[in-house]
């Protein structure tokens, strides 16, 4: 699904999505990075704050993960990237073509075909039905289920369901994917196929993918990771190196 879909066309004008230059900020010469998170507040109406002053950066084409325990924002800060939330202070900062994942793909798949609900992302575009057929199957060959175009979505594994989302958001040239939990409701060898599939697509097409877990085999898969307490990221960098400051103080 794309980020649009998702944000159900919130209206999006009061907030400036594109990075601000401070006096004394430098603009870099390199490639800039494909997401971009600076000094965001967020708290929910007479509630109590959930990010405050929260950076990060992701470059692009690498795949990061964001981990933290229970409360810590990460869901929140994904929601604010897929533009389904707006912070009251803050720049954010995203490639234009952005697709997210829910924790729960049956929030998300609507269509009662594989192939009908990675082509509803679509319907938007205008595209003759030769170019839908065309996107949908590229999309579902990339994550490996192009044989189960016309299969119920009802009749698939929870990992085949989530494979469908992603599809989705692939079929949609989505540059920027987002992924909320992808693995949490699946069984063990689904939640590795699932992670081993987005680091392929990562490489393979160039996209970005920032993906939030707690689950620490999974790091062994990223190029990078955040690590959210309280509403802040306190350490990122090298996945490794996260895993076994983790392993002394396990994420819930």
């Amino acid at each position: 699904m794309s980020a649009s879909e998702a944000s159900a066309r919130q209206d999006t004008d009061g907030f400036n999505r594109q990075p601000s230059l401070k006096v004394g900020h430098t603009v870099s010469t390199t490639e800039a990075p494909a997401i971009q998170v600076q000094d965001v507040c967020f708290r929910w109406h007479k509630g109590a704050t959930v990010l405050e002053s929260c950076s990060l950066e992701v470059p692009q084409g690498e795949f990061w993960m964001l981990l933290g325990t229970n409360g810590s924002g990460k869901s929140t800060l994904l929601k604010l990237l897929a533009n389904l939330l707006q912070p009251q202070s803050g720049f954010i900062h995203t490639s234009p073509h952005v697709g997210f994942v829910f924790q729960n793909p049956d929030h998300q798949l609507v269509m009662p075909t594989v192939g009908a609900d990675v082509a509803f992302g679509l319907v938007a575009e205008k595209l003759t039905y030769a170019q839908v057929r065309r996107r949908v199957e590229e999309a579902l060959d990339a994550v490996n289920l192009l044989s189960l175009l016309r299969r119920p979505i009802y009749a698939l594994s929870g990992g085949q369901k989530q494979r469908v989302a992603i599809a989705g958001a692939i079929a949609t040239r989505c540059e920027v994917l987002l992924l909320d939990e992808p693995t949490a409701l699946l069984d063990p060898d689904s939640q590795l196929d699932l992670v081993a599939q987005v680091q392929r697509l990562v490489k393979e097409r160039g996209l970005t993918a920032l993906w939030v877990t707690h689950r620490l085999d999974e790091l062994n898969y990223c190029d990078g990771a955040f690590l959210l307490e309280k509403g802040k990221v306190v350490d990122r960098g090298d996945p490794q190196r996260l895993k076994q400051r983790l392993m002394q103080t396990p994420v819930q």
